[in-house]
């Protein structure tokens, strides 16, 4: 039976048509993604299918007695309730069926009418059961671990948390309500990346109905089974994952005879997408199942949409040349009131190199890059700037964007720009004709980030340091930086939680963990797929020393399933591997790969980290095979 069922609906923003005839049906485990620019009408219909907002015309049906529940970018008040009680909230009809049992219990034990009593207690406790027994606590729990809340931090008020902890304090409650009718709004937001994963993981186990919008395109590949297209308020149903939507939509852009040139490169990324995707090793089997239904994509009716065709390209100016070592970090220790964040971390980058920087939340990511942009000094060591070098340094929080007057007036005064030139570097970021007149205390968190990249790029720096760049940017724009900063060739760092921006721009990974600074010499997609490996591997040994320290079974013998798992698993990750070489390789094959000695020299770095990884899962086989061979336990 369907959860949720939307037949015509039309809905009006200030007495405009802002969506018109948009139907769909869910069911449980469908996850439909909402496609559409900023402004399409994607909030508002995940607030008609929460019933805050009504839509003028058509019906919306929800199966018998659904539960819903909404996860949007409306934080919890601050206050002096606990994050433990805000959460638990959310599962109200436990709270107050427990409260029904204890009541119940305590006229029994005073003597109540015992046939009538009992029969109400039978009841409540069928319903109790049925919504999870008294396990649905650690459920709750469970829940707020995945989301990175540790125990001591249920007792706290929401006043003493910040509000990205209070945005996933939303996304906990609505999540561990258990709902029949999931809507999430920009749940990635402030969430690392392994918070990221196992939201995932979570999502696709959950046997409920979601709709949900977000702008990070692993997030979308990994979760949607569906996309809900919403284009110039019309909107188009398609049944499949987001990569094959992807395609379908340039395909059909194509057909319209609409930059044809410029689909063909859109159907060329998905499909480099979906392999490097799968080249992940935690997503190879969901991978391989998807490409499949990349040939079943329907060809979509061409039927013309009085669609908004700008978009956001834009390229960096020819760098300056800069010294071998534009940037180098010697034995800093950095610290912030009462906690060292890095001890004795050192770092050297190389001209041209794109650094890529992760770690979990709270490890000093933002505090190390504030301190290599010279925003703050280092408690210890030092940081120095090669010869010629120019910094382009963005925060993630747009301050290059903000201040007294007018969009036009902040790239006049942040560039030195004016008149015709700096109208021409606002439009070129979408910044047309009266919107360069906007006051910047009015426009949206994704304009401003569109405001500081346009200063950014009429900087003219050599060296960039980036903190989060893709933060309220739509994919449309998070793809453009994404180009311009592949074909950037002077060097950067860049820390982000946009995985899809991560395999793309990054040839070597830093990684921020447990108060040092490690240097790993390859791709993200690479580090983290040896990470998984090296994890599922320790797993395996503790599983495998529990079963030896256990009394074996007269008779058992052969390998065991843990070694053969263990072969399987490699095996799969020397086909990825394959896979993965032969994807560089036909890039490495295309002339721009070579078009300057930066990108000739960091493609072939990016080509000898692929077969040296290739060669280590080679070895690792031939080591496991090795041990289930008769007499290896003793040789």
């Amino acid at each position: 039976m369907a959860i949720a069922t939307a037949t015509s609906l039309d809905v009006f923003a200030g007495g405009k048509p802002l969506l018109a005839d948009v139907s769909f049906k869910l069911e449980a485990g469908e996850r439909m993604t909402l496609s559409g620019r900023n402004g399409a009408g994607k909030s508002t219909l995940l607030r008609i299918l929460a019933g805050e907002l009504a839509a003028e015309s058509g019906t919306l049906v929800l199966g018998k007695a659904a539960r819903v529940a909404l996860h949007d970018q409306r934080p919890p008040q601050a206050s002096a309730e606990s994050l433990g009680d805000y959460v638990f909230s959310g599962r109200s009809e436990m709270l107050e069926t427990e409260a029904e049992l204890a009541r119940l219990e305590h006229e029994m034990s005073n003597g109540g009418d015992a046939e009538e009593v009992m029969s109400a207690y039978a009841s409540a406790q069928e319903r109790f059961d049925h919504a999870g027994g008294y396990r649905w606590r650690e459920e709750v729990l469970s829940v707020l671990h995945g989301l990175g809340f540790g125990d001591e931090a249920t007792g706290r008020p929401l006043s003493t948390f910040s509000g990205g902890e209070l945005t996933r304090a939303s996304l906990a409650r609505a999540l561990a309500a258990r709902p029949d009718l999931l809507l999430l709004d920009e749940p990635t937001n402030h969430l690392d990346i392994p918070t990221l994963e196992w939201l995932e993981a979570y999502l696709c186990e959950l046997d409920a109905a979601i709709v949900l919008v977000a702008h990070d395109r692993w997030f979308l590949e990994a979760v949607g089974t569906s996309v809900l297209e919403l284009e110039a308020g019309r909107a188009r149903f398609f049944s499949g994952p987001w990569h094959a939507w992807r395609k379908e939509q340039a395909a059909r852009e194509m057909a319209l005879g609409r930059a044809i040139e410029r689909q063909q490169a859109e159907i060329a990324r998905m499909e480099r997408f979906v392999e490097r995707f799968r080249a992940k090793a935690t997503k190879a089997k969901q991978a391989q199942a998807r490409v499949k239904m990349i040939e079943k994509a329907k060809k979509g009716a061409a039927t013309r949409d009085p669609r908004d065709t700008r978009s956001l390209r834009f390229s960096f100016v020819q760098p300056e040349r800069t010294g071998k070592v534009p940037l180098k970090l010697v034995a800093a220790r950095i610290e912030v009131p009462g906690r060292t964040l890095l001890d004795d971390a050192n770092l050297e980058l190389e001209r041209g190199e794109h650094v890529v920087l992760v770690g979990p939340n709270g490890a000093g990511k933002t505090s190390l890059i504030d301190t290599l942009a010279g925003r703050r000094e280092p408690a210890a060591g030092s940081v120095r700037l090669g010869h010629n070098v120019k910094l382009g340094y963005l925060s993630q929080h747009a301050e290059s964007a903000a201040g007294e007057g007018t969009v036009l007036d902040a790239a006049t005064r942040e560039t030195g720009l004016s008149g015709q030139k700096a109208r021409d570097l606002l439009g070129a970021f979408l910044f047309s004709g009266g919107d360069a007149q906007m006051q910047l205390s009015a426009i949206s968190g994704g304009e401003q980030r569109r405001l500081s990249l346009a200063i950014l790029v009429a900087s003219g720096a050599n060296v960039l340091i980036l903190d989060e760049p893709t933060n309220h940017l739509d994919i449309e724009s998070r793809e453009a930086l994404e180009d311009a900063l592949t074909a950037f060739e002077g060097a950067l760092i860049l820390i982000s939680h946009d995985r899809a921006l991560l395999e793309a721009v990054g040839s070597r990974t830093l990684v921020c963990e447990d108060g040092a600074l490690q240097s790993h010499a390859s791709d993200w997609v690479t580090y983290q797929r040896r990470r998984d490996e090296r994890e599922a591997s320790e797993r395996e040994a503790a599983s495998a020393a529990k079963s030896a320290a256990a009394p074996r079974r007269r008779g058992s013998t052969g390998p065991s399933k843990n070694a053969l798992r263990r072969i399987e698993g490699l095996e799969q990750a020397i086909e990825d591997a394959e896979r993965e070489l032969r994807v560089l390789e036909d890039e490495l094959a295309d002339p721009g790969a070579w078009s300057s000695p930066t990108a000739a020299e960091r493609a072939g770095k990016r080509h000898l980290a692929a077969k040296a990884d290739l060669e280590r899962l080679y070895e690792e086989l031939e080591e496991a095979e090795r041990s289930l061979s008769p007499g290896a336990a003793s040789s």
